[in-house]
Parts: structure tokens; sequence; C-alpha cells
């Protein structure tokens, strides 16, 4: 029996314990651990259903960036031991499995393939004993809202095809929301697994960053860590036990199975930092989600942040240049060319131009973010809360093309701060937030809530999940697209 056998009985969403969605087919990835463990099902019969799943839907969201289908089937068949033994997923484009190319979304880095586990792979691996059925798909570097890369083209949301899964965890939440594997590993460095999650009608946790399960070598010795690993997935309880699985929590338990009885003060802020809009179907919804709180128990308090969203916006935006540059010229070492628009995509160009025009303000800005997250603590203490609820994203999916990294930087630019105008103080602060799919646009296309708290609250915004996944449950909404 796996060691998670408690999730097994006590924590099952509605719809998800003993029977399954209205397709007929999907469990989550709790349940399918258990009937593998049980001797139900086998690994590898598991690993065969996924294959014939991504093969039934891949040619319609094109979100496998490398399949690995044979080396699946023949980790399968060793019956691999973990928290997740023998589950079938799919591993982002961004982090290095042995044996399965790397492409990082771009071009300059075809025929990458790793002969070693990176970090994120080594936890994977070992201690979830998951089985990668490929890669999943993600911009290049990661580096925008949507997954429209060159190098694998554009990934398209099973809620309507037209319109984007969100990024950089594409990829996986539009494997995830097809039900080709009942979640899949995402990474966060600035919204990249809540964005996807909110368009894909997902949950997604982004993990505190003294709890990520991943310390990143290549931001061991940066002056402000952003990203993070976890995974998004179609019921809380999976991500849930990923979390407890491989949280690096200092002196706190990570296992948490169902809601608190505690009662919470949320503070509600709809309106984003900068003086971007906000679509009028997300308003509603959130509103409704304020709703649901308060008939919960929880206490919902009016709440605007104080700090100056246009200087953290800035600042930011060059942070996350700076990476886009590196980016260009460890693509340009690779591909044996310069950082030029043949290997390399003109939206990554022009952040590194960004960078390049305003490196000497780089001291600066890391002084200003490093300080942010005193700021960001403060919005809690001043406003005397325990979460704070906002839109995850500004508006529903919008349409493959409004964010196509080859399209015009400064209108592509306008587009990507409109639209993830939520997600990034909580990367810089370290903090725990989550997106959570509560509501649905007039159009079928998911509106998401967001929940953050401050870094170390991860249980107990698990705990408002497995809440509020329990008072609207979301499992057995299905997108136009479904293996």
């Amino acid at each position: 029996m796996s060691v998670f056998a408690p999730f097994f009985s006590a924590c099952a969403p509605k719809g998800v314990s003993e029977a399954t969605p209205t397709n007929g087919s999907f469990v989550d990835g709790v349940r399918t651990a258990e009937l593998i463990a049980n001797g139900e099902l086998t690994s590898l019969d598991a690993t065969n259903a996924a294959i014939a799943r991504a093969e039934d839907v891949n040619d319609k969201i094109n979100a496998i960036a490398t399949p690995g289908f044979e080396a699946a089937r023949e980790r399968a068949a060793t019956a691999p031991q973990g928290a997740f033994g023998g589950v079938p997923t799919f591993i982002k484009d961004l982090a290095d499995w042995k044996g399965l190319q790397s492409l990082l979304g771009s071009r300059a880095f075809v025929g990458n393939v790793p002969a070693e586990d990176g970090p994120l792979a080594k936890v994977w691996r070992d201690t979830l004993g998951i089985v990668a059925l490929g890669k999943s798909t993600s911009p290049e570097m990661g580096l925008i809202s949507s997954t429209e890369p060159v190098v694998t083209g554009a990934t398209r949301n099973p809620w309507n095809p037209d319109h984007i899964p969100g990024g950089s965890s594409g990829g996986a939440a539009a494997l995830t929301a097809a039900r080709v594997v009942p979640f899949a590993h995402a990474s966060d460095g600035g919204g990249s697994i809540r964005i996807p999650a909110a368009c894909c009608g997902l949950f997604g946790l982004k993990p505190s960053y003294l709890a990520s399960p991943i310390g990143r070598p290549n931001q061991e010795g940066n002056p402000v860590n952003i990203s993070v690993d976890l995974a998004v997935s179609n019921t809380v309880r999976d991500s849930a036990a990923i979390f407890a699985a491989t949280a690096r929590l200092p002196g706190q338990d990570a296992f948490v199975s169902g809601p608190s009885s505690k009662r919470l003060r949320i503070g509600y802020a709809p309106a984003p930092l900068t003086n971007t809009p906000l679509h009028a179907e997300v308003a509603s919804e959130l509103d409704r989600t304020a709703q649901l709180c308060r008939d919960l128990g929880h206490e919902v308090i009016d709440y605007t942040p104080t700090s100056d969203g246009d200087a953290f916006s800035d600042r930011f935006l060059l942070y996350w240049s700076a990476g886009a540059a590196q980016f260009a010229q460890d693509a340009s070492s690779f591909a044996g060319k310069p950082p030029s628009p043949e290997i390399v995509e003109p939206w990554t160009l022009g952040l590194a131009q960004n960078f390049l025009g305003r490196a000497t303000e780089m001291e600066a800005t890391i002084a200003y973010l490093q300080a942010f997250k005193a700021e960001y603590d403060d919005w809690f203490t001043a406003g005397n809360f325990d979460v704070l609820l906002t839109p995850t994203v500004a508006s529903p999916a919008p349409k493959i093309g409004t964010q196509d990294p080859a399209g015009d930087f400064d209108t592509v630019m306008q587009n990507v701060l409109e639209f993830a105008a939520y997600t990034s103080p909580m990367n810089v602060s370290g903090a725990a937030s989550m997106s959570v799919p509560l509501g649905m646009s007039s159009n079928g296309l998911p509106i998401a809530s967001m929940f953050s708290g401050r870094e170390g609250d991860d249980l107990m915004l698990l705990a408002l999940a497995y809440e509020l996944e329990e008072a609207r449950p979301w499992i057995d909404r299905l997108p136009q697209i479904i293996a």
C-alpha cells in the first residue's frame, strides 16, 4: 500500500473516490496509485491506456513536445515504486529527464538529449515513482503566458482550440484538462502553474519557495529566487499528495488531507496593482467566489494593496528580461550561432534587448525586489487577513495569436501585461498561491479565482482548496476535447 493511503479514503473529492467523471474513464492520480499498489491495475496497463489517450487527442491540442512512449512502457514494466508508483504523466519541456529531448521550447535546442536526470526528474522518478510519457510543450524558456513556440507550434486549449491554454506550463495543462493524464509536472516563475490552470479549468498550487520541492541549481546563487515546481491537476488531492511527498517545510508535516475547521479572514482585492482592465465576467465570477467564502463562514474584507503596481511591474519585467538575455546567450552557445531570429524568438530577443538597454539598473532592481517580500507580507498585517483573494488572470483564455512570440513585441507585451497582471508578486515574495477553477464564462471557457498567502502558508491554502472543491465541484465539467 502506498505511503499516502490516507488520501485514498480520507479526502476523495466528489466524483472521484470510487466512480469516475461522466466520460467514464478518468480517475485521479491518487486513485490510480492505489489501484496499482493494490494489484488491481498494472503500471503498464495504466501507461498503455494513457498513451492511447495521448494519441487520440494530441493532433487536436498539440501539447507533446517530445514523446517517450517506448521508454515509458519499459519503465512501467519494472513496477516503479513511490508515492505515485507507476502512474503515467508528462514532464514539462523545461526540465531534463534522462533520454528525452529537452527543447526548452526553442529551435536552438533541437537535439539536446540529457544523459542524466535534472533535479526535478530525480524527485519525480525516485520519490514519486511516476512514469514519464514524454515532455509537454512550453514557450521558449517559459518566458510568456501563452504556449505558442515556433519550434513545436501553438498548443491549444481543450475547452476551445481557438484559445490558448496559458503558459508556460501550457502543454501540461492541455494534457491534464483533456484527461490524458490526471496531473502533469508544471513550474511557476511568474504565474506559470496558476495561469494555465486558470485557462484550462484545473487546480494549480504554486508552493512557497521555502517549501519548493526542487532547489534549482541555477537559482541557488540568485539574489531573487522566483521559480518553483509542482503540478497542474484535476483534483486538489493530487496536488496535495505531490506536495506532501516532495515539500521541504522545516518543522512541519506537509500532509493535509481535507478541509480545516478554522475560519479565515479573506482580503478581497479584485483590482490589479497596475491600471489594467478586468474582464466583466471575471469580475462577476470573483464576486461569486467571495460570496461562496462568506457562505462557508469565512470573513471577507474588501482590500486594496497600497503598493506602486507600475514600479513593481517595471522592476519585475527587467529582472525577467535578464533571464531572457541569459537564455539567448545559452541558446547561442548550444547552437553555435549568434542569438538571432534564426534560433531565438522575437519575444525573447525583445526581452533581452530590454535588459541590455537597462543593465545598469539591475542593482537597484534586485534591491527593490528583495525588499518587496516585506512589503507583500505587510499587506496581510495591515489588512488583518489570512488569505488574499484576486483573479488569477484578467480575462478568460484569449485567442491563439494574441501572445504570438513572433508578433509585434510592443503589442504582445501590452497583451501579456494586461492578461497576467496578478501572479508575479507571489513569485517575488516566495509566497504560496493557488488557482481554483470555480467558474465558467458565457462562451464556455474556465474562470478561476486565486487565493494567496504568505511564505509557508501552503497547508492553509490546500485545506481551503479542499473546502472549495467540495462546495463547488468541478471534476465533472468536461472540455470540448477529451480523450
